[in-house]
């Protein structure tokens, strides 16, 4: 009987997958992007009723419905389905909600890597010079903007720097990658969680964003990546390529990590919930100079403990 019902339920959802599918695929181009968020729910869903091997059954099914009626279809199969088990099975095995973020993001991350791949080789698309091509021809138009608008030393600056920014961003599509499969993961597991609830009748939910808390870990491989960064090496070496992706990605974590301080500092002082959220927007406006400031607060956090400090003096 549990056998059936686990057949019937994984061919329901396996349908319902395919039905989004076809909806992101025929909706108009400024909606679509939008439902891809909800293209892991029914694997995240199903992994979660059933394990992570029934759930790996389910992407396999997908993923051959979708090899056989449009290949180009089945990179959306491998991020959904990957990153959807991941998840799911972390929620089957009760890990808690930030546990299983941290298993989605690594299967979103496995599943946008293996986007990245098979465009590569199945495809012959080179995802570093579709990008470089974008923001060189962004770059051209600003440049042919900038100095008619405003010109100056500024403007120059500003340039050089967008400049840097181009060059720059080839080499960490790694971090961006990983990055991805972490906005998705969390985006994915929120929806999943109003399912659940609502069908399950259960009360999943992420923790606080205050109560957010990094291991002491990534200070360490944010320091000894930044140590690397300053080593003459070749550029297109993996020591320095690797050292540029974790220092990337764990200087991101460490900024996450001051923007939670904030929210935890204004819980204590018993500032309107709203001044954080400005705070955030504001640092996000001009991301050169806050963003730096808040990563530093995050340093701090982590590696003086800054919030046992504080409920030490209250």
């Amino acid at each position: 009987m549990n056998d059936t019902k686990r057949i019937t339920e994984g061919a329901l959802m396996t349908g319902v997958y395919l039905l989004l599918l076809l909806v992101i695929i025929f909706m108009p181009i400024w909606f679509g992007p939008v439902l891809l968020f909800t293209l892991p729910i029914p694997f995240i869903f199903y992994s979660y009723r059933h394990g992570w091997k029934a759930g790996a059954l389910m992407f396999t099914a997908a993923l051959l419905f979708t090899l056989l009626f449009g290949p180009v279809f089945s990179m959306f199969t491998l991020l959904a389905g990957i990153g959807g088990v991941f998840l799911g099975g972390a929620l089957y095995n009760k890990q808690s909600s930030l546990e299983a973020w941290a298993f989605g993001s690594v299967g979103f991350s496995i599943g946008a890597a293996g986007i990245y791949l098979a465009s590569q080789f199945l495809f012959d698309i080179n995802w570093g010079e579709q990008i470089s091509a974008s923001l060189d021809e962004a770059f051209t138009r600003t440049n042919n903007m900038l100095p008619g608008m405003v010109g100056g030393e500024s403007t120059e600056a500003s340039l050089e720097a967008l400049r840097e920014t181009i060059e720059f961003l080839p080499d960490i599509i790694p971090s961006i990658l990983v990055m991805t499969g972490i906005v998705f993961a969390f985006i994915s597991q929120w929806l999943t969680y109003k399912v659940i609830n609502r069908v399950d009748k259960k009360q999943f939910r992420f923790p606080p964003f205050k109560e957010f808390k990094l291991p002491t870990a990534v200070l360490w491989y944010y320091f000894f990546a930044l140590i690397l960064t300053y080593i003459p090496t070749n550029e297109e070496g993996l020591l320095y390529l690797g050292s540029i992706n974790v220092y990337t990605l764990a200087g991101s974590l460490l900024v996450l990590q001051g923007f939670s301080f904030i929210f935890y500092y204004a819980e204590v002082k018993k500032w309107s919930k709203a001044i954080p959220v400005v705070i955030v927007v504001i640092c996000l406006l001009l991301p050169q100079i806050l963003l730096y400031l808040v990563r530093i607060l995050g340093i701090i956090d982590i590696g003086f403990s800054l919030r046992e400090r504080i409920k030490g003096k209250k």
